[in-house]
């Protein structure tokens, strides 16, 4: 579908604001605070004013810092903003406005907020894994890109492959190995890209996983056993398959034919 320039625009300055809302999600629901709570500065608790609570403009009007007491505020905060205005507006982009633009950029911003929440605490909350697929099986019945049935069978093989793995670790090593947390990641995940994007995200995450984990290690110098944030690896695969999963489906089996 064509779109003009302005709606990929609107589309970004409504996905900045969106930003700002999954720094809220990232930063408050690890801590069980209510996302209805007024923003404010987490060392002094002053309420931050609309004005200065423009996402991207207010953290470079301020220099990065609490206007009250002068608290250094991250630069995470303007990138998840303009993170988040980016994959709306390639969304719009690449399918203009329809139901699945909706359904790429809810899955996207999912995939944000896990990946993040994974890095800082090593969780992936329930209150977020099991409402997401519910809400993304409910989508594929109006979503052109996933069948129903494509998104149910990609829930559960997907989840299911890494409860597999994580009870077959278990089994062999004695120890857990995987979080019960990335089996529901995968659930959702499956429920938004049906079975083939399930499949292509366990493949990239785990590539670019073990290739980053080697790399940590090794710079670390910690052992095999040091913990990496699989979900991130994971969410950050989800997000290519979501935009370029036929692409990959299609060079992953010309490759496969090719070598065969």
């Amino acid at each position: 579908m064509t779109v003009d320039g302005f709606a990929v625009g609107t589309a970004f300055v409504f996905g900045l604001l969106f930003g700002s809302f999954l720094n809220a999600v990232i930063y408050r629901v690890p801590l069980g605070i209510s996302l209805l709570r007024p923003s404010g500065c987490p060392r002094c608790e002053t309420q931050i004013s609309w004005s200065r609570n423009v996402p991207v403009l207010s953290w470079v009007m301020l220099r990065g810092r609490c206007a009250s007491c002068g608290e250094s505020i991250s630069v995470r905060y303007p990138l998840v903003e303009l993170l988040g205005g980016g994959l709306l507006a390639l969304s719009v982009w690449q399918w203009g406005l329809t139901i699945s633009t909706v359904s790429v950029a809810l899955f996207c911003y999912l995939m944000v907020v896990l990946a993040l929440i994974d890095v800082d605490h090593r969780i992936l909350p329930n209150v977020i894994t099991l409402p997401g697929a519910v809400v993304g099986l409910a989508l594929s019945f109006f979503d052109p890109r996933v069948e129903w049935l494509d998104a149910l069978i990609g829930g559960f093989l997907g989840g299911g492959l890494l409860y597999f793995v994580a009870w077959a670790y278990l089994k062999l090593r004695g120890r857990e190995g995987m979080g019960m947390g990335d089996v529901k990641m995968m659930l959702l995940v499956g429920s938004f890209l049906g079975w083939q994007g399930a499949l292509m995200t366990i493949f990239v995450g785990s590539l670019v996983g073990s290739v980053v984990g080697v790399a940590m290690i090794a710079v670390s110098r910690k052992g095999w056993e040091y913990a990496l944030p699989f979900g991130t690896f994971l969410a950050a695969a989800g997000v290519l398959v979501a935009f370029r999963g036929p692409q990959i489906f299609a060079w992953y089996w010309s490759t496969f034919a090719a070598t065969g």
